[in-house]
């Protein structure tokens, strides 16, 4: 604890982004370049180094915050890079993504604002790879054998990397055509520069591990072959099975799910294409569903010129501050948050029909309407309580050119018959069964991610990934030295 009174004179002060009307003309990321290292090792200084952090319990990774806080404090940035590799194979990623749950349970957070942990995990990070800290880790000796990682999602990634590093030859089977999963064609490039990915990747691929793109497993590859060419398969499909808005006017054209939507901005950014099919430029773009993705579809929209966008959320507006009787600490909070989008969105007013933020909340789609061509041009919606049952008297229709739904994804894929072709044992909401060890019902078959914790958070995947390699792991040899953070029936801290 480099200082023990920076916790009572030091405020928090978060990375600073670059100003709204020069942001939302480029697909940069949205933070001020350089800002961060400035003001991290004060903020860093807000650590309490408390008896017992429950920003640990609160991060499904274990990292040891107070640790690489202090690190950071005294400006060691190579012990501080260690402590946070020991945990996170991409620190990276989840201090650009990760809604951070460890701020939550920040003891700081009883009665004030939290530490800026994800801010300083980002600093450290980023430090790593500028002063030579993440070198690729080839194993010293090779174990003879061999892992498939179906899948190339942040889980994939941290299992291919964990199983790598302990000896075995692992070879990452990814249905695109570029590794990254949701990363790649799902974030959108504002949120985390595709350089990020890019150079852990190079780090895997020095390391050893292989991979395979353009190949959809039980299309392109059958997979009884695959079990029989590997010692142990590990399944880290995610949750792609996009959830359905089932009202009338669904068939009109320009309704789309968000995740047509989101990586066609993502290839234009790749340089692949000119202009997206899709672009929402010069439209009134409607996105049903309050959620991170659609968010980034917001984001996205207002970069890509749209007339308007509106955002429908069907639950109320939450409040500023934390209800300690239904959400009591160190619990993730439902309160009130301002995403960079948001934050756009609400300052070029991108939304009439919605207050600040482009957000409408507590409105559920009735219908959509279109013209003669079959084409949607409005949206109907109606206000709802708590109960999500419709207010007599608040019925109206908005304007819709390009309507996006971002409802969430119910479980794996099922169309490219992988888990037919297997035999997989499923759950009764739809995602893969497992035992206590990551195993399926099918020997030598292992599931980790959202296909078997079903859609979750970026940190949830990289700690399901470091545990179920460690589960391959001990099945191909009888003991692993793997960390595994959790087990498969661990769950976010509630009430």
């Amino acid at each position: 604890m480099a200082d023990p009174k920076g916790f009572m004179t030091t405020p928090r002060q978060d990375w600073p982004r670059r100003p709204v009307e020069e942001r939302v003309r480029d697909w940069d990321e949205v933070y001020v370049p350089g800002a961060l290292l400035p003001i991290v090792s004060k903020q860093a200084d807000r650590c309490m180094d408390c008896g017992i952090p429950f920003c640990h319990d609160a991060c499904p990774l274990g990292n040891l915050i107070p640790e690489w806080n202090d690190l950071v404090s005294r400006e060691d940035w190579r012990a501080a890079a260690d402590r946070l590799h020991a945990t996170n194979n991409f620190p990276e990623f989840t201090g650009r993504l990760c809604p951070a749950p460890c701020e939550a349970g920040c003891v700081l957070a009883i009665n004030q604002p939290a530490v800026t942990i994800k801010n300083v995990e980002c600093a450290i990070a980023d430090r790593a790879w500028e002063l030579g800290f993440a070198p690729p880790r080839p194993p010293d000796r090779l174990s003879g054998r061999t892992v498939a990682v179906i899948g190339s999602g942040p889980t994939g990634l941290a299992a291919a990397q964990q199983l790598t590093r302990a000896g075995h030859t692992v070879a990452v089977y990814e249905k695109d055509d570029r590794i990254g999963g949701l990363m790649r064609y799902g974030i959108p490039e504002f949120k985390m520069e595709k350089a990020q990915l890019e150079r852990r990747i190079e780090q895997m691929r020095a390391e050893g591990t292989r991979f395979r793109t353009s190949t959809v497993v039980g299309r392109d590859i059958a997979a009884d072959e695959l079990r029989t060419r590997h010692d142990a398969v590990l399944l880290a499909i995610g949750a792609t099975a996009w959830r359905e808005l089932d009202v009338p006017g669904r068939e009109l054209a320009g309704i789309h799910q968000a995740m047509e939507y989101l990586p066609l901005a993502n290839r234009v950014c790749e340089g692949d294409i000119q202009a997206s099919p899709m672009s929402a430029a010069g439209k009134h773009v409607v996105i049903v569903g309050g959620g991170d993705t659609g968010a980034d579809c917001l984001g996205t929209a207002v970069r890509e010129g749209a007339a308007s966008v509106t955002q429908l959320d069907i639950y109320a507006q939450p409040g500023a501050e934390r209800d300690d009787d239904s959400e009591p600490w160190p619990t993730y909070p439902r309160i009130y948050r301002l995403s960079a989008a948001h934050e756009e969105a609400g300052a070029l007013r991108t939304a009439p029909a919605a207050d600040a933020d482009a957000r409408l909340f507590a409105a559920s789609t009735l219908r959509f309407t279109g013209g003669a061509e079959g084409r949607v041009r409005s949206l109907h919606l109606v206000e709802v309580d708590s109960s999500r049952r419709p207010l007599p008297g608040t019925g109206r229709a908005i304007p819709a050119d390009l309507v996006l739904l971002a409802l969430g994804f119910s479980g794996p894929d099922r169309q490219d018959g992988l888990i037919g072709q297997l035999g997989l044992a499923l759950e009764p909401r739809g995602t893969i069964a497992r035992d206590a060890g990551f195993a399926t019902n099918v020997p030598g078959v292992f599931a980790a991610g959202d296909a078997a914790r079903g859609q979750s958070l970026i940190v949830w995947a990289i700690a399901e990934g470091r545990a179920a390699a460690a589960a391959v792991d001990r099945h191909l040899t009888g003991s692993s030295r793997l960390p595994a953070p959790i087990s498969p029936y661990h769950r976010p801290m509630t009430v």
